[in-house]
């Protein structure tokens, strides 16, 4: 749909008019080009006064009106109020009230957007190995999914996404929205220059819907609606495995992974059941909670990355914390620049999750940053420069509901990467103390990995 003349001659034109305006707001949407994908949620979710940003085509809710009678009562003292309006703008309070409730009972994310594809075929083991960093194939179980990530020839990070092993040569590929374009792309070029022309690749993005079940409540809800509740178990259904439920008489893939610190599923069925499942977790008192929790406040107190944002191609796995244990002995795109990396005593930078400790501006009021903004030496005033020059900000930033701070992931040049370091971001001409709190990955929201497992 991006390709299409009325998509590009009406995004070029609005794009223009922000170039060309003074303030463009780093969240601001766009007002052509929309309601061009919508889930088979849509319906219910506009009768729930979603919130709708778009990407990719794509209308995703960040929060639902109809939550904030209640929850924003219930919650009130842990969600602050953004006193300036820049701040505020196109962000809905209602969003962290969703996550917080979700820690504490149940929620459903919609994840429609996901880019979803199905590879076969006699070739499709020796593709998906020689793209991965990570081992997809070989002595990995079917029904075991893998989170592993695309290189390009230097070690960049091309792409991060998740294969899903469902036999010997049979794989499901879940990249985000925004990027599967890409992603779709790149396997097809690499096939095509590998001479691996037997496999099958089917784009189900506009086929499969996907519904993210998280909480702590997740396995006791999911267990009232199928025939034998002892499958969802830890110990029959462990974690980051896939496989065939029948929920209601509805088939759904159901996969045990989580991104936003809650033991739950992301559940795959066709469009054609997607009000069915809808309804069902609904009416057993599911919260619909938008996709700022998935994609911005929980994933900051986790520490995810996030591709083409915290994850680029100017920086590599090692530098952002994501290499892998081992490297495997299959031949890899980008493997040699991957192994020099690997060969340095220190990368040139590191990306840390860091927080600020005062964020309050001279007019005395509370700020909450949105956007990228500039990492300085507070003893110099100047910006962190690393050895290949590359400069330091902050790639992503939230309020954290859950560990109430703000929290920023950048990457910061190595003399300067320490835990507990004392560093200067500036937002709008002024200057706010923040703090390193970890160097690579670490999650500053106390997961409780035995509960997400469990």
């Amino acid at each position: 749909l991006q390709k299409t003349p009325d998509y590009v001659y009406n995004r070029c034109y609005e794009t223009a008019k922000k170039i060309y305006t003074p303030a463009v707001h780093p969240r601001e949407p766009y007002m052509t080009g929309r309601r061009m994908r919508t889930s088979p949620f849509y319906l219910r979710e506009v009768e729930l006064g979603a919130y709708f940003m778009e990407a990719a085509g794509w209308e995703r809710a960040h929060g639902y009106a109809a939550n904030e009678s209640t929850l924003l009562a219930k919650y009130r003292d842990r969600i602050p109020v953004r006193e300036h309006e820049w701040d505020a703008r196109h962000f809905w309070e209602v969003s962290n009230a969703e996550q917080l409730e979700m820690s504490e009972s149940v929620g459903m994310i919609n994840l429609s957007h996901f880019a979803i594809f199905d590879i076969s075929g006699d070739d499709a083991e020796t593709l998906l190995e020689y793209l991965s960093v990570a081992k997809v194939g070989g002595t990995i179980s079917h029904g075991k999914g893998v989170y592993t990530h695309f290189l390009d020839a230097r070690g960049g990070i091309r792409s991060d996404l998740t294969i899903i092993r469902r036999g010997d040569n049979d794989y499901r590929v879940v990249c985000g929205g925004d990027t599967g374009h890409r992603d779709h792309c790149w396997i097809k070029r690499i096939a095509r220059e590998k001479g691996l022309n037997n496999i099958r690749l089917q784009d189900r993005t506009d086929e499969l819907a996907t519904l993210g079940l998280w909480g702590p409540k997740a396995r006791e809800t999911l267990a009232q609606f199928v025939t034998n509740p002892d499958e969802l178990s830890a110990e029959n259904f462990p974690f980051a495995t896939a496989r065939e439920l029948n929920i209601q008489g509805v088939p759904v893939w159901a996969f045990r992974i989580s991104y936003v610190g809650e033991q739950g599923w992301e559940l795959y069925f066709p469009f054609s059941y997607g009000l069915r499942i809808w309804d069902l977790l609904y009416e057993a008192g599911v919260t619909p909670v938008g996709i700022e929790t998935y994609a911005n406040t929980r994933r900051l107190e986790k520490s995810l990355r996030l591709q083409n944002v915290d994850l680029e191609t100017e920086y590599n796995l090692y530098e952002a914390g994501l290499q892998r244990p081992k490297v495997k002995e299959a031949d890899f795109h980008g493997k040699a620049a991957y192994l020099e990396q690997r060969s340095w005593s220190q990368q040139a930078a590191y990306l840390c999750t860091m927080t600020m400790t005062e964020h309050r501006d001279a007019n005395g009021v509370l700020r909450y940053p949105v956007g990228q903004w500039p990492i300085l030496d507070p003893q110099t005033g100047e910006v962190l420069v690393d050895s290949h020059g590359r400069r330091s900000y902050n790639t992503s930033v939230v309020w954290g509901p859950s560990v109430g701070k703000i929290i920023l992931l950048g990457y910061i040049p190595v003399e300067y990467a320490q835990e507990g370091r004392e560093l200067t971001l500036e937002y709008f001409q002024e200057h706010y103390p923040i703090r390193i709190e970890a160097v690579g990955y670490r999650a500053l929201f106390d997961s409780d990995n035995e509960r997400v497992k469990s």
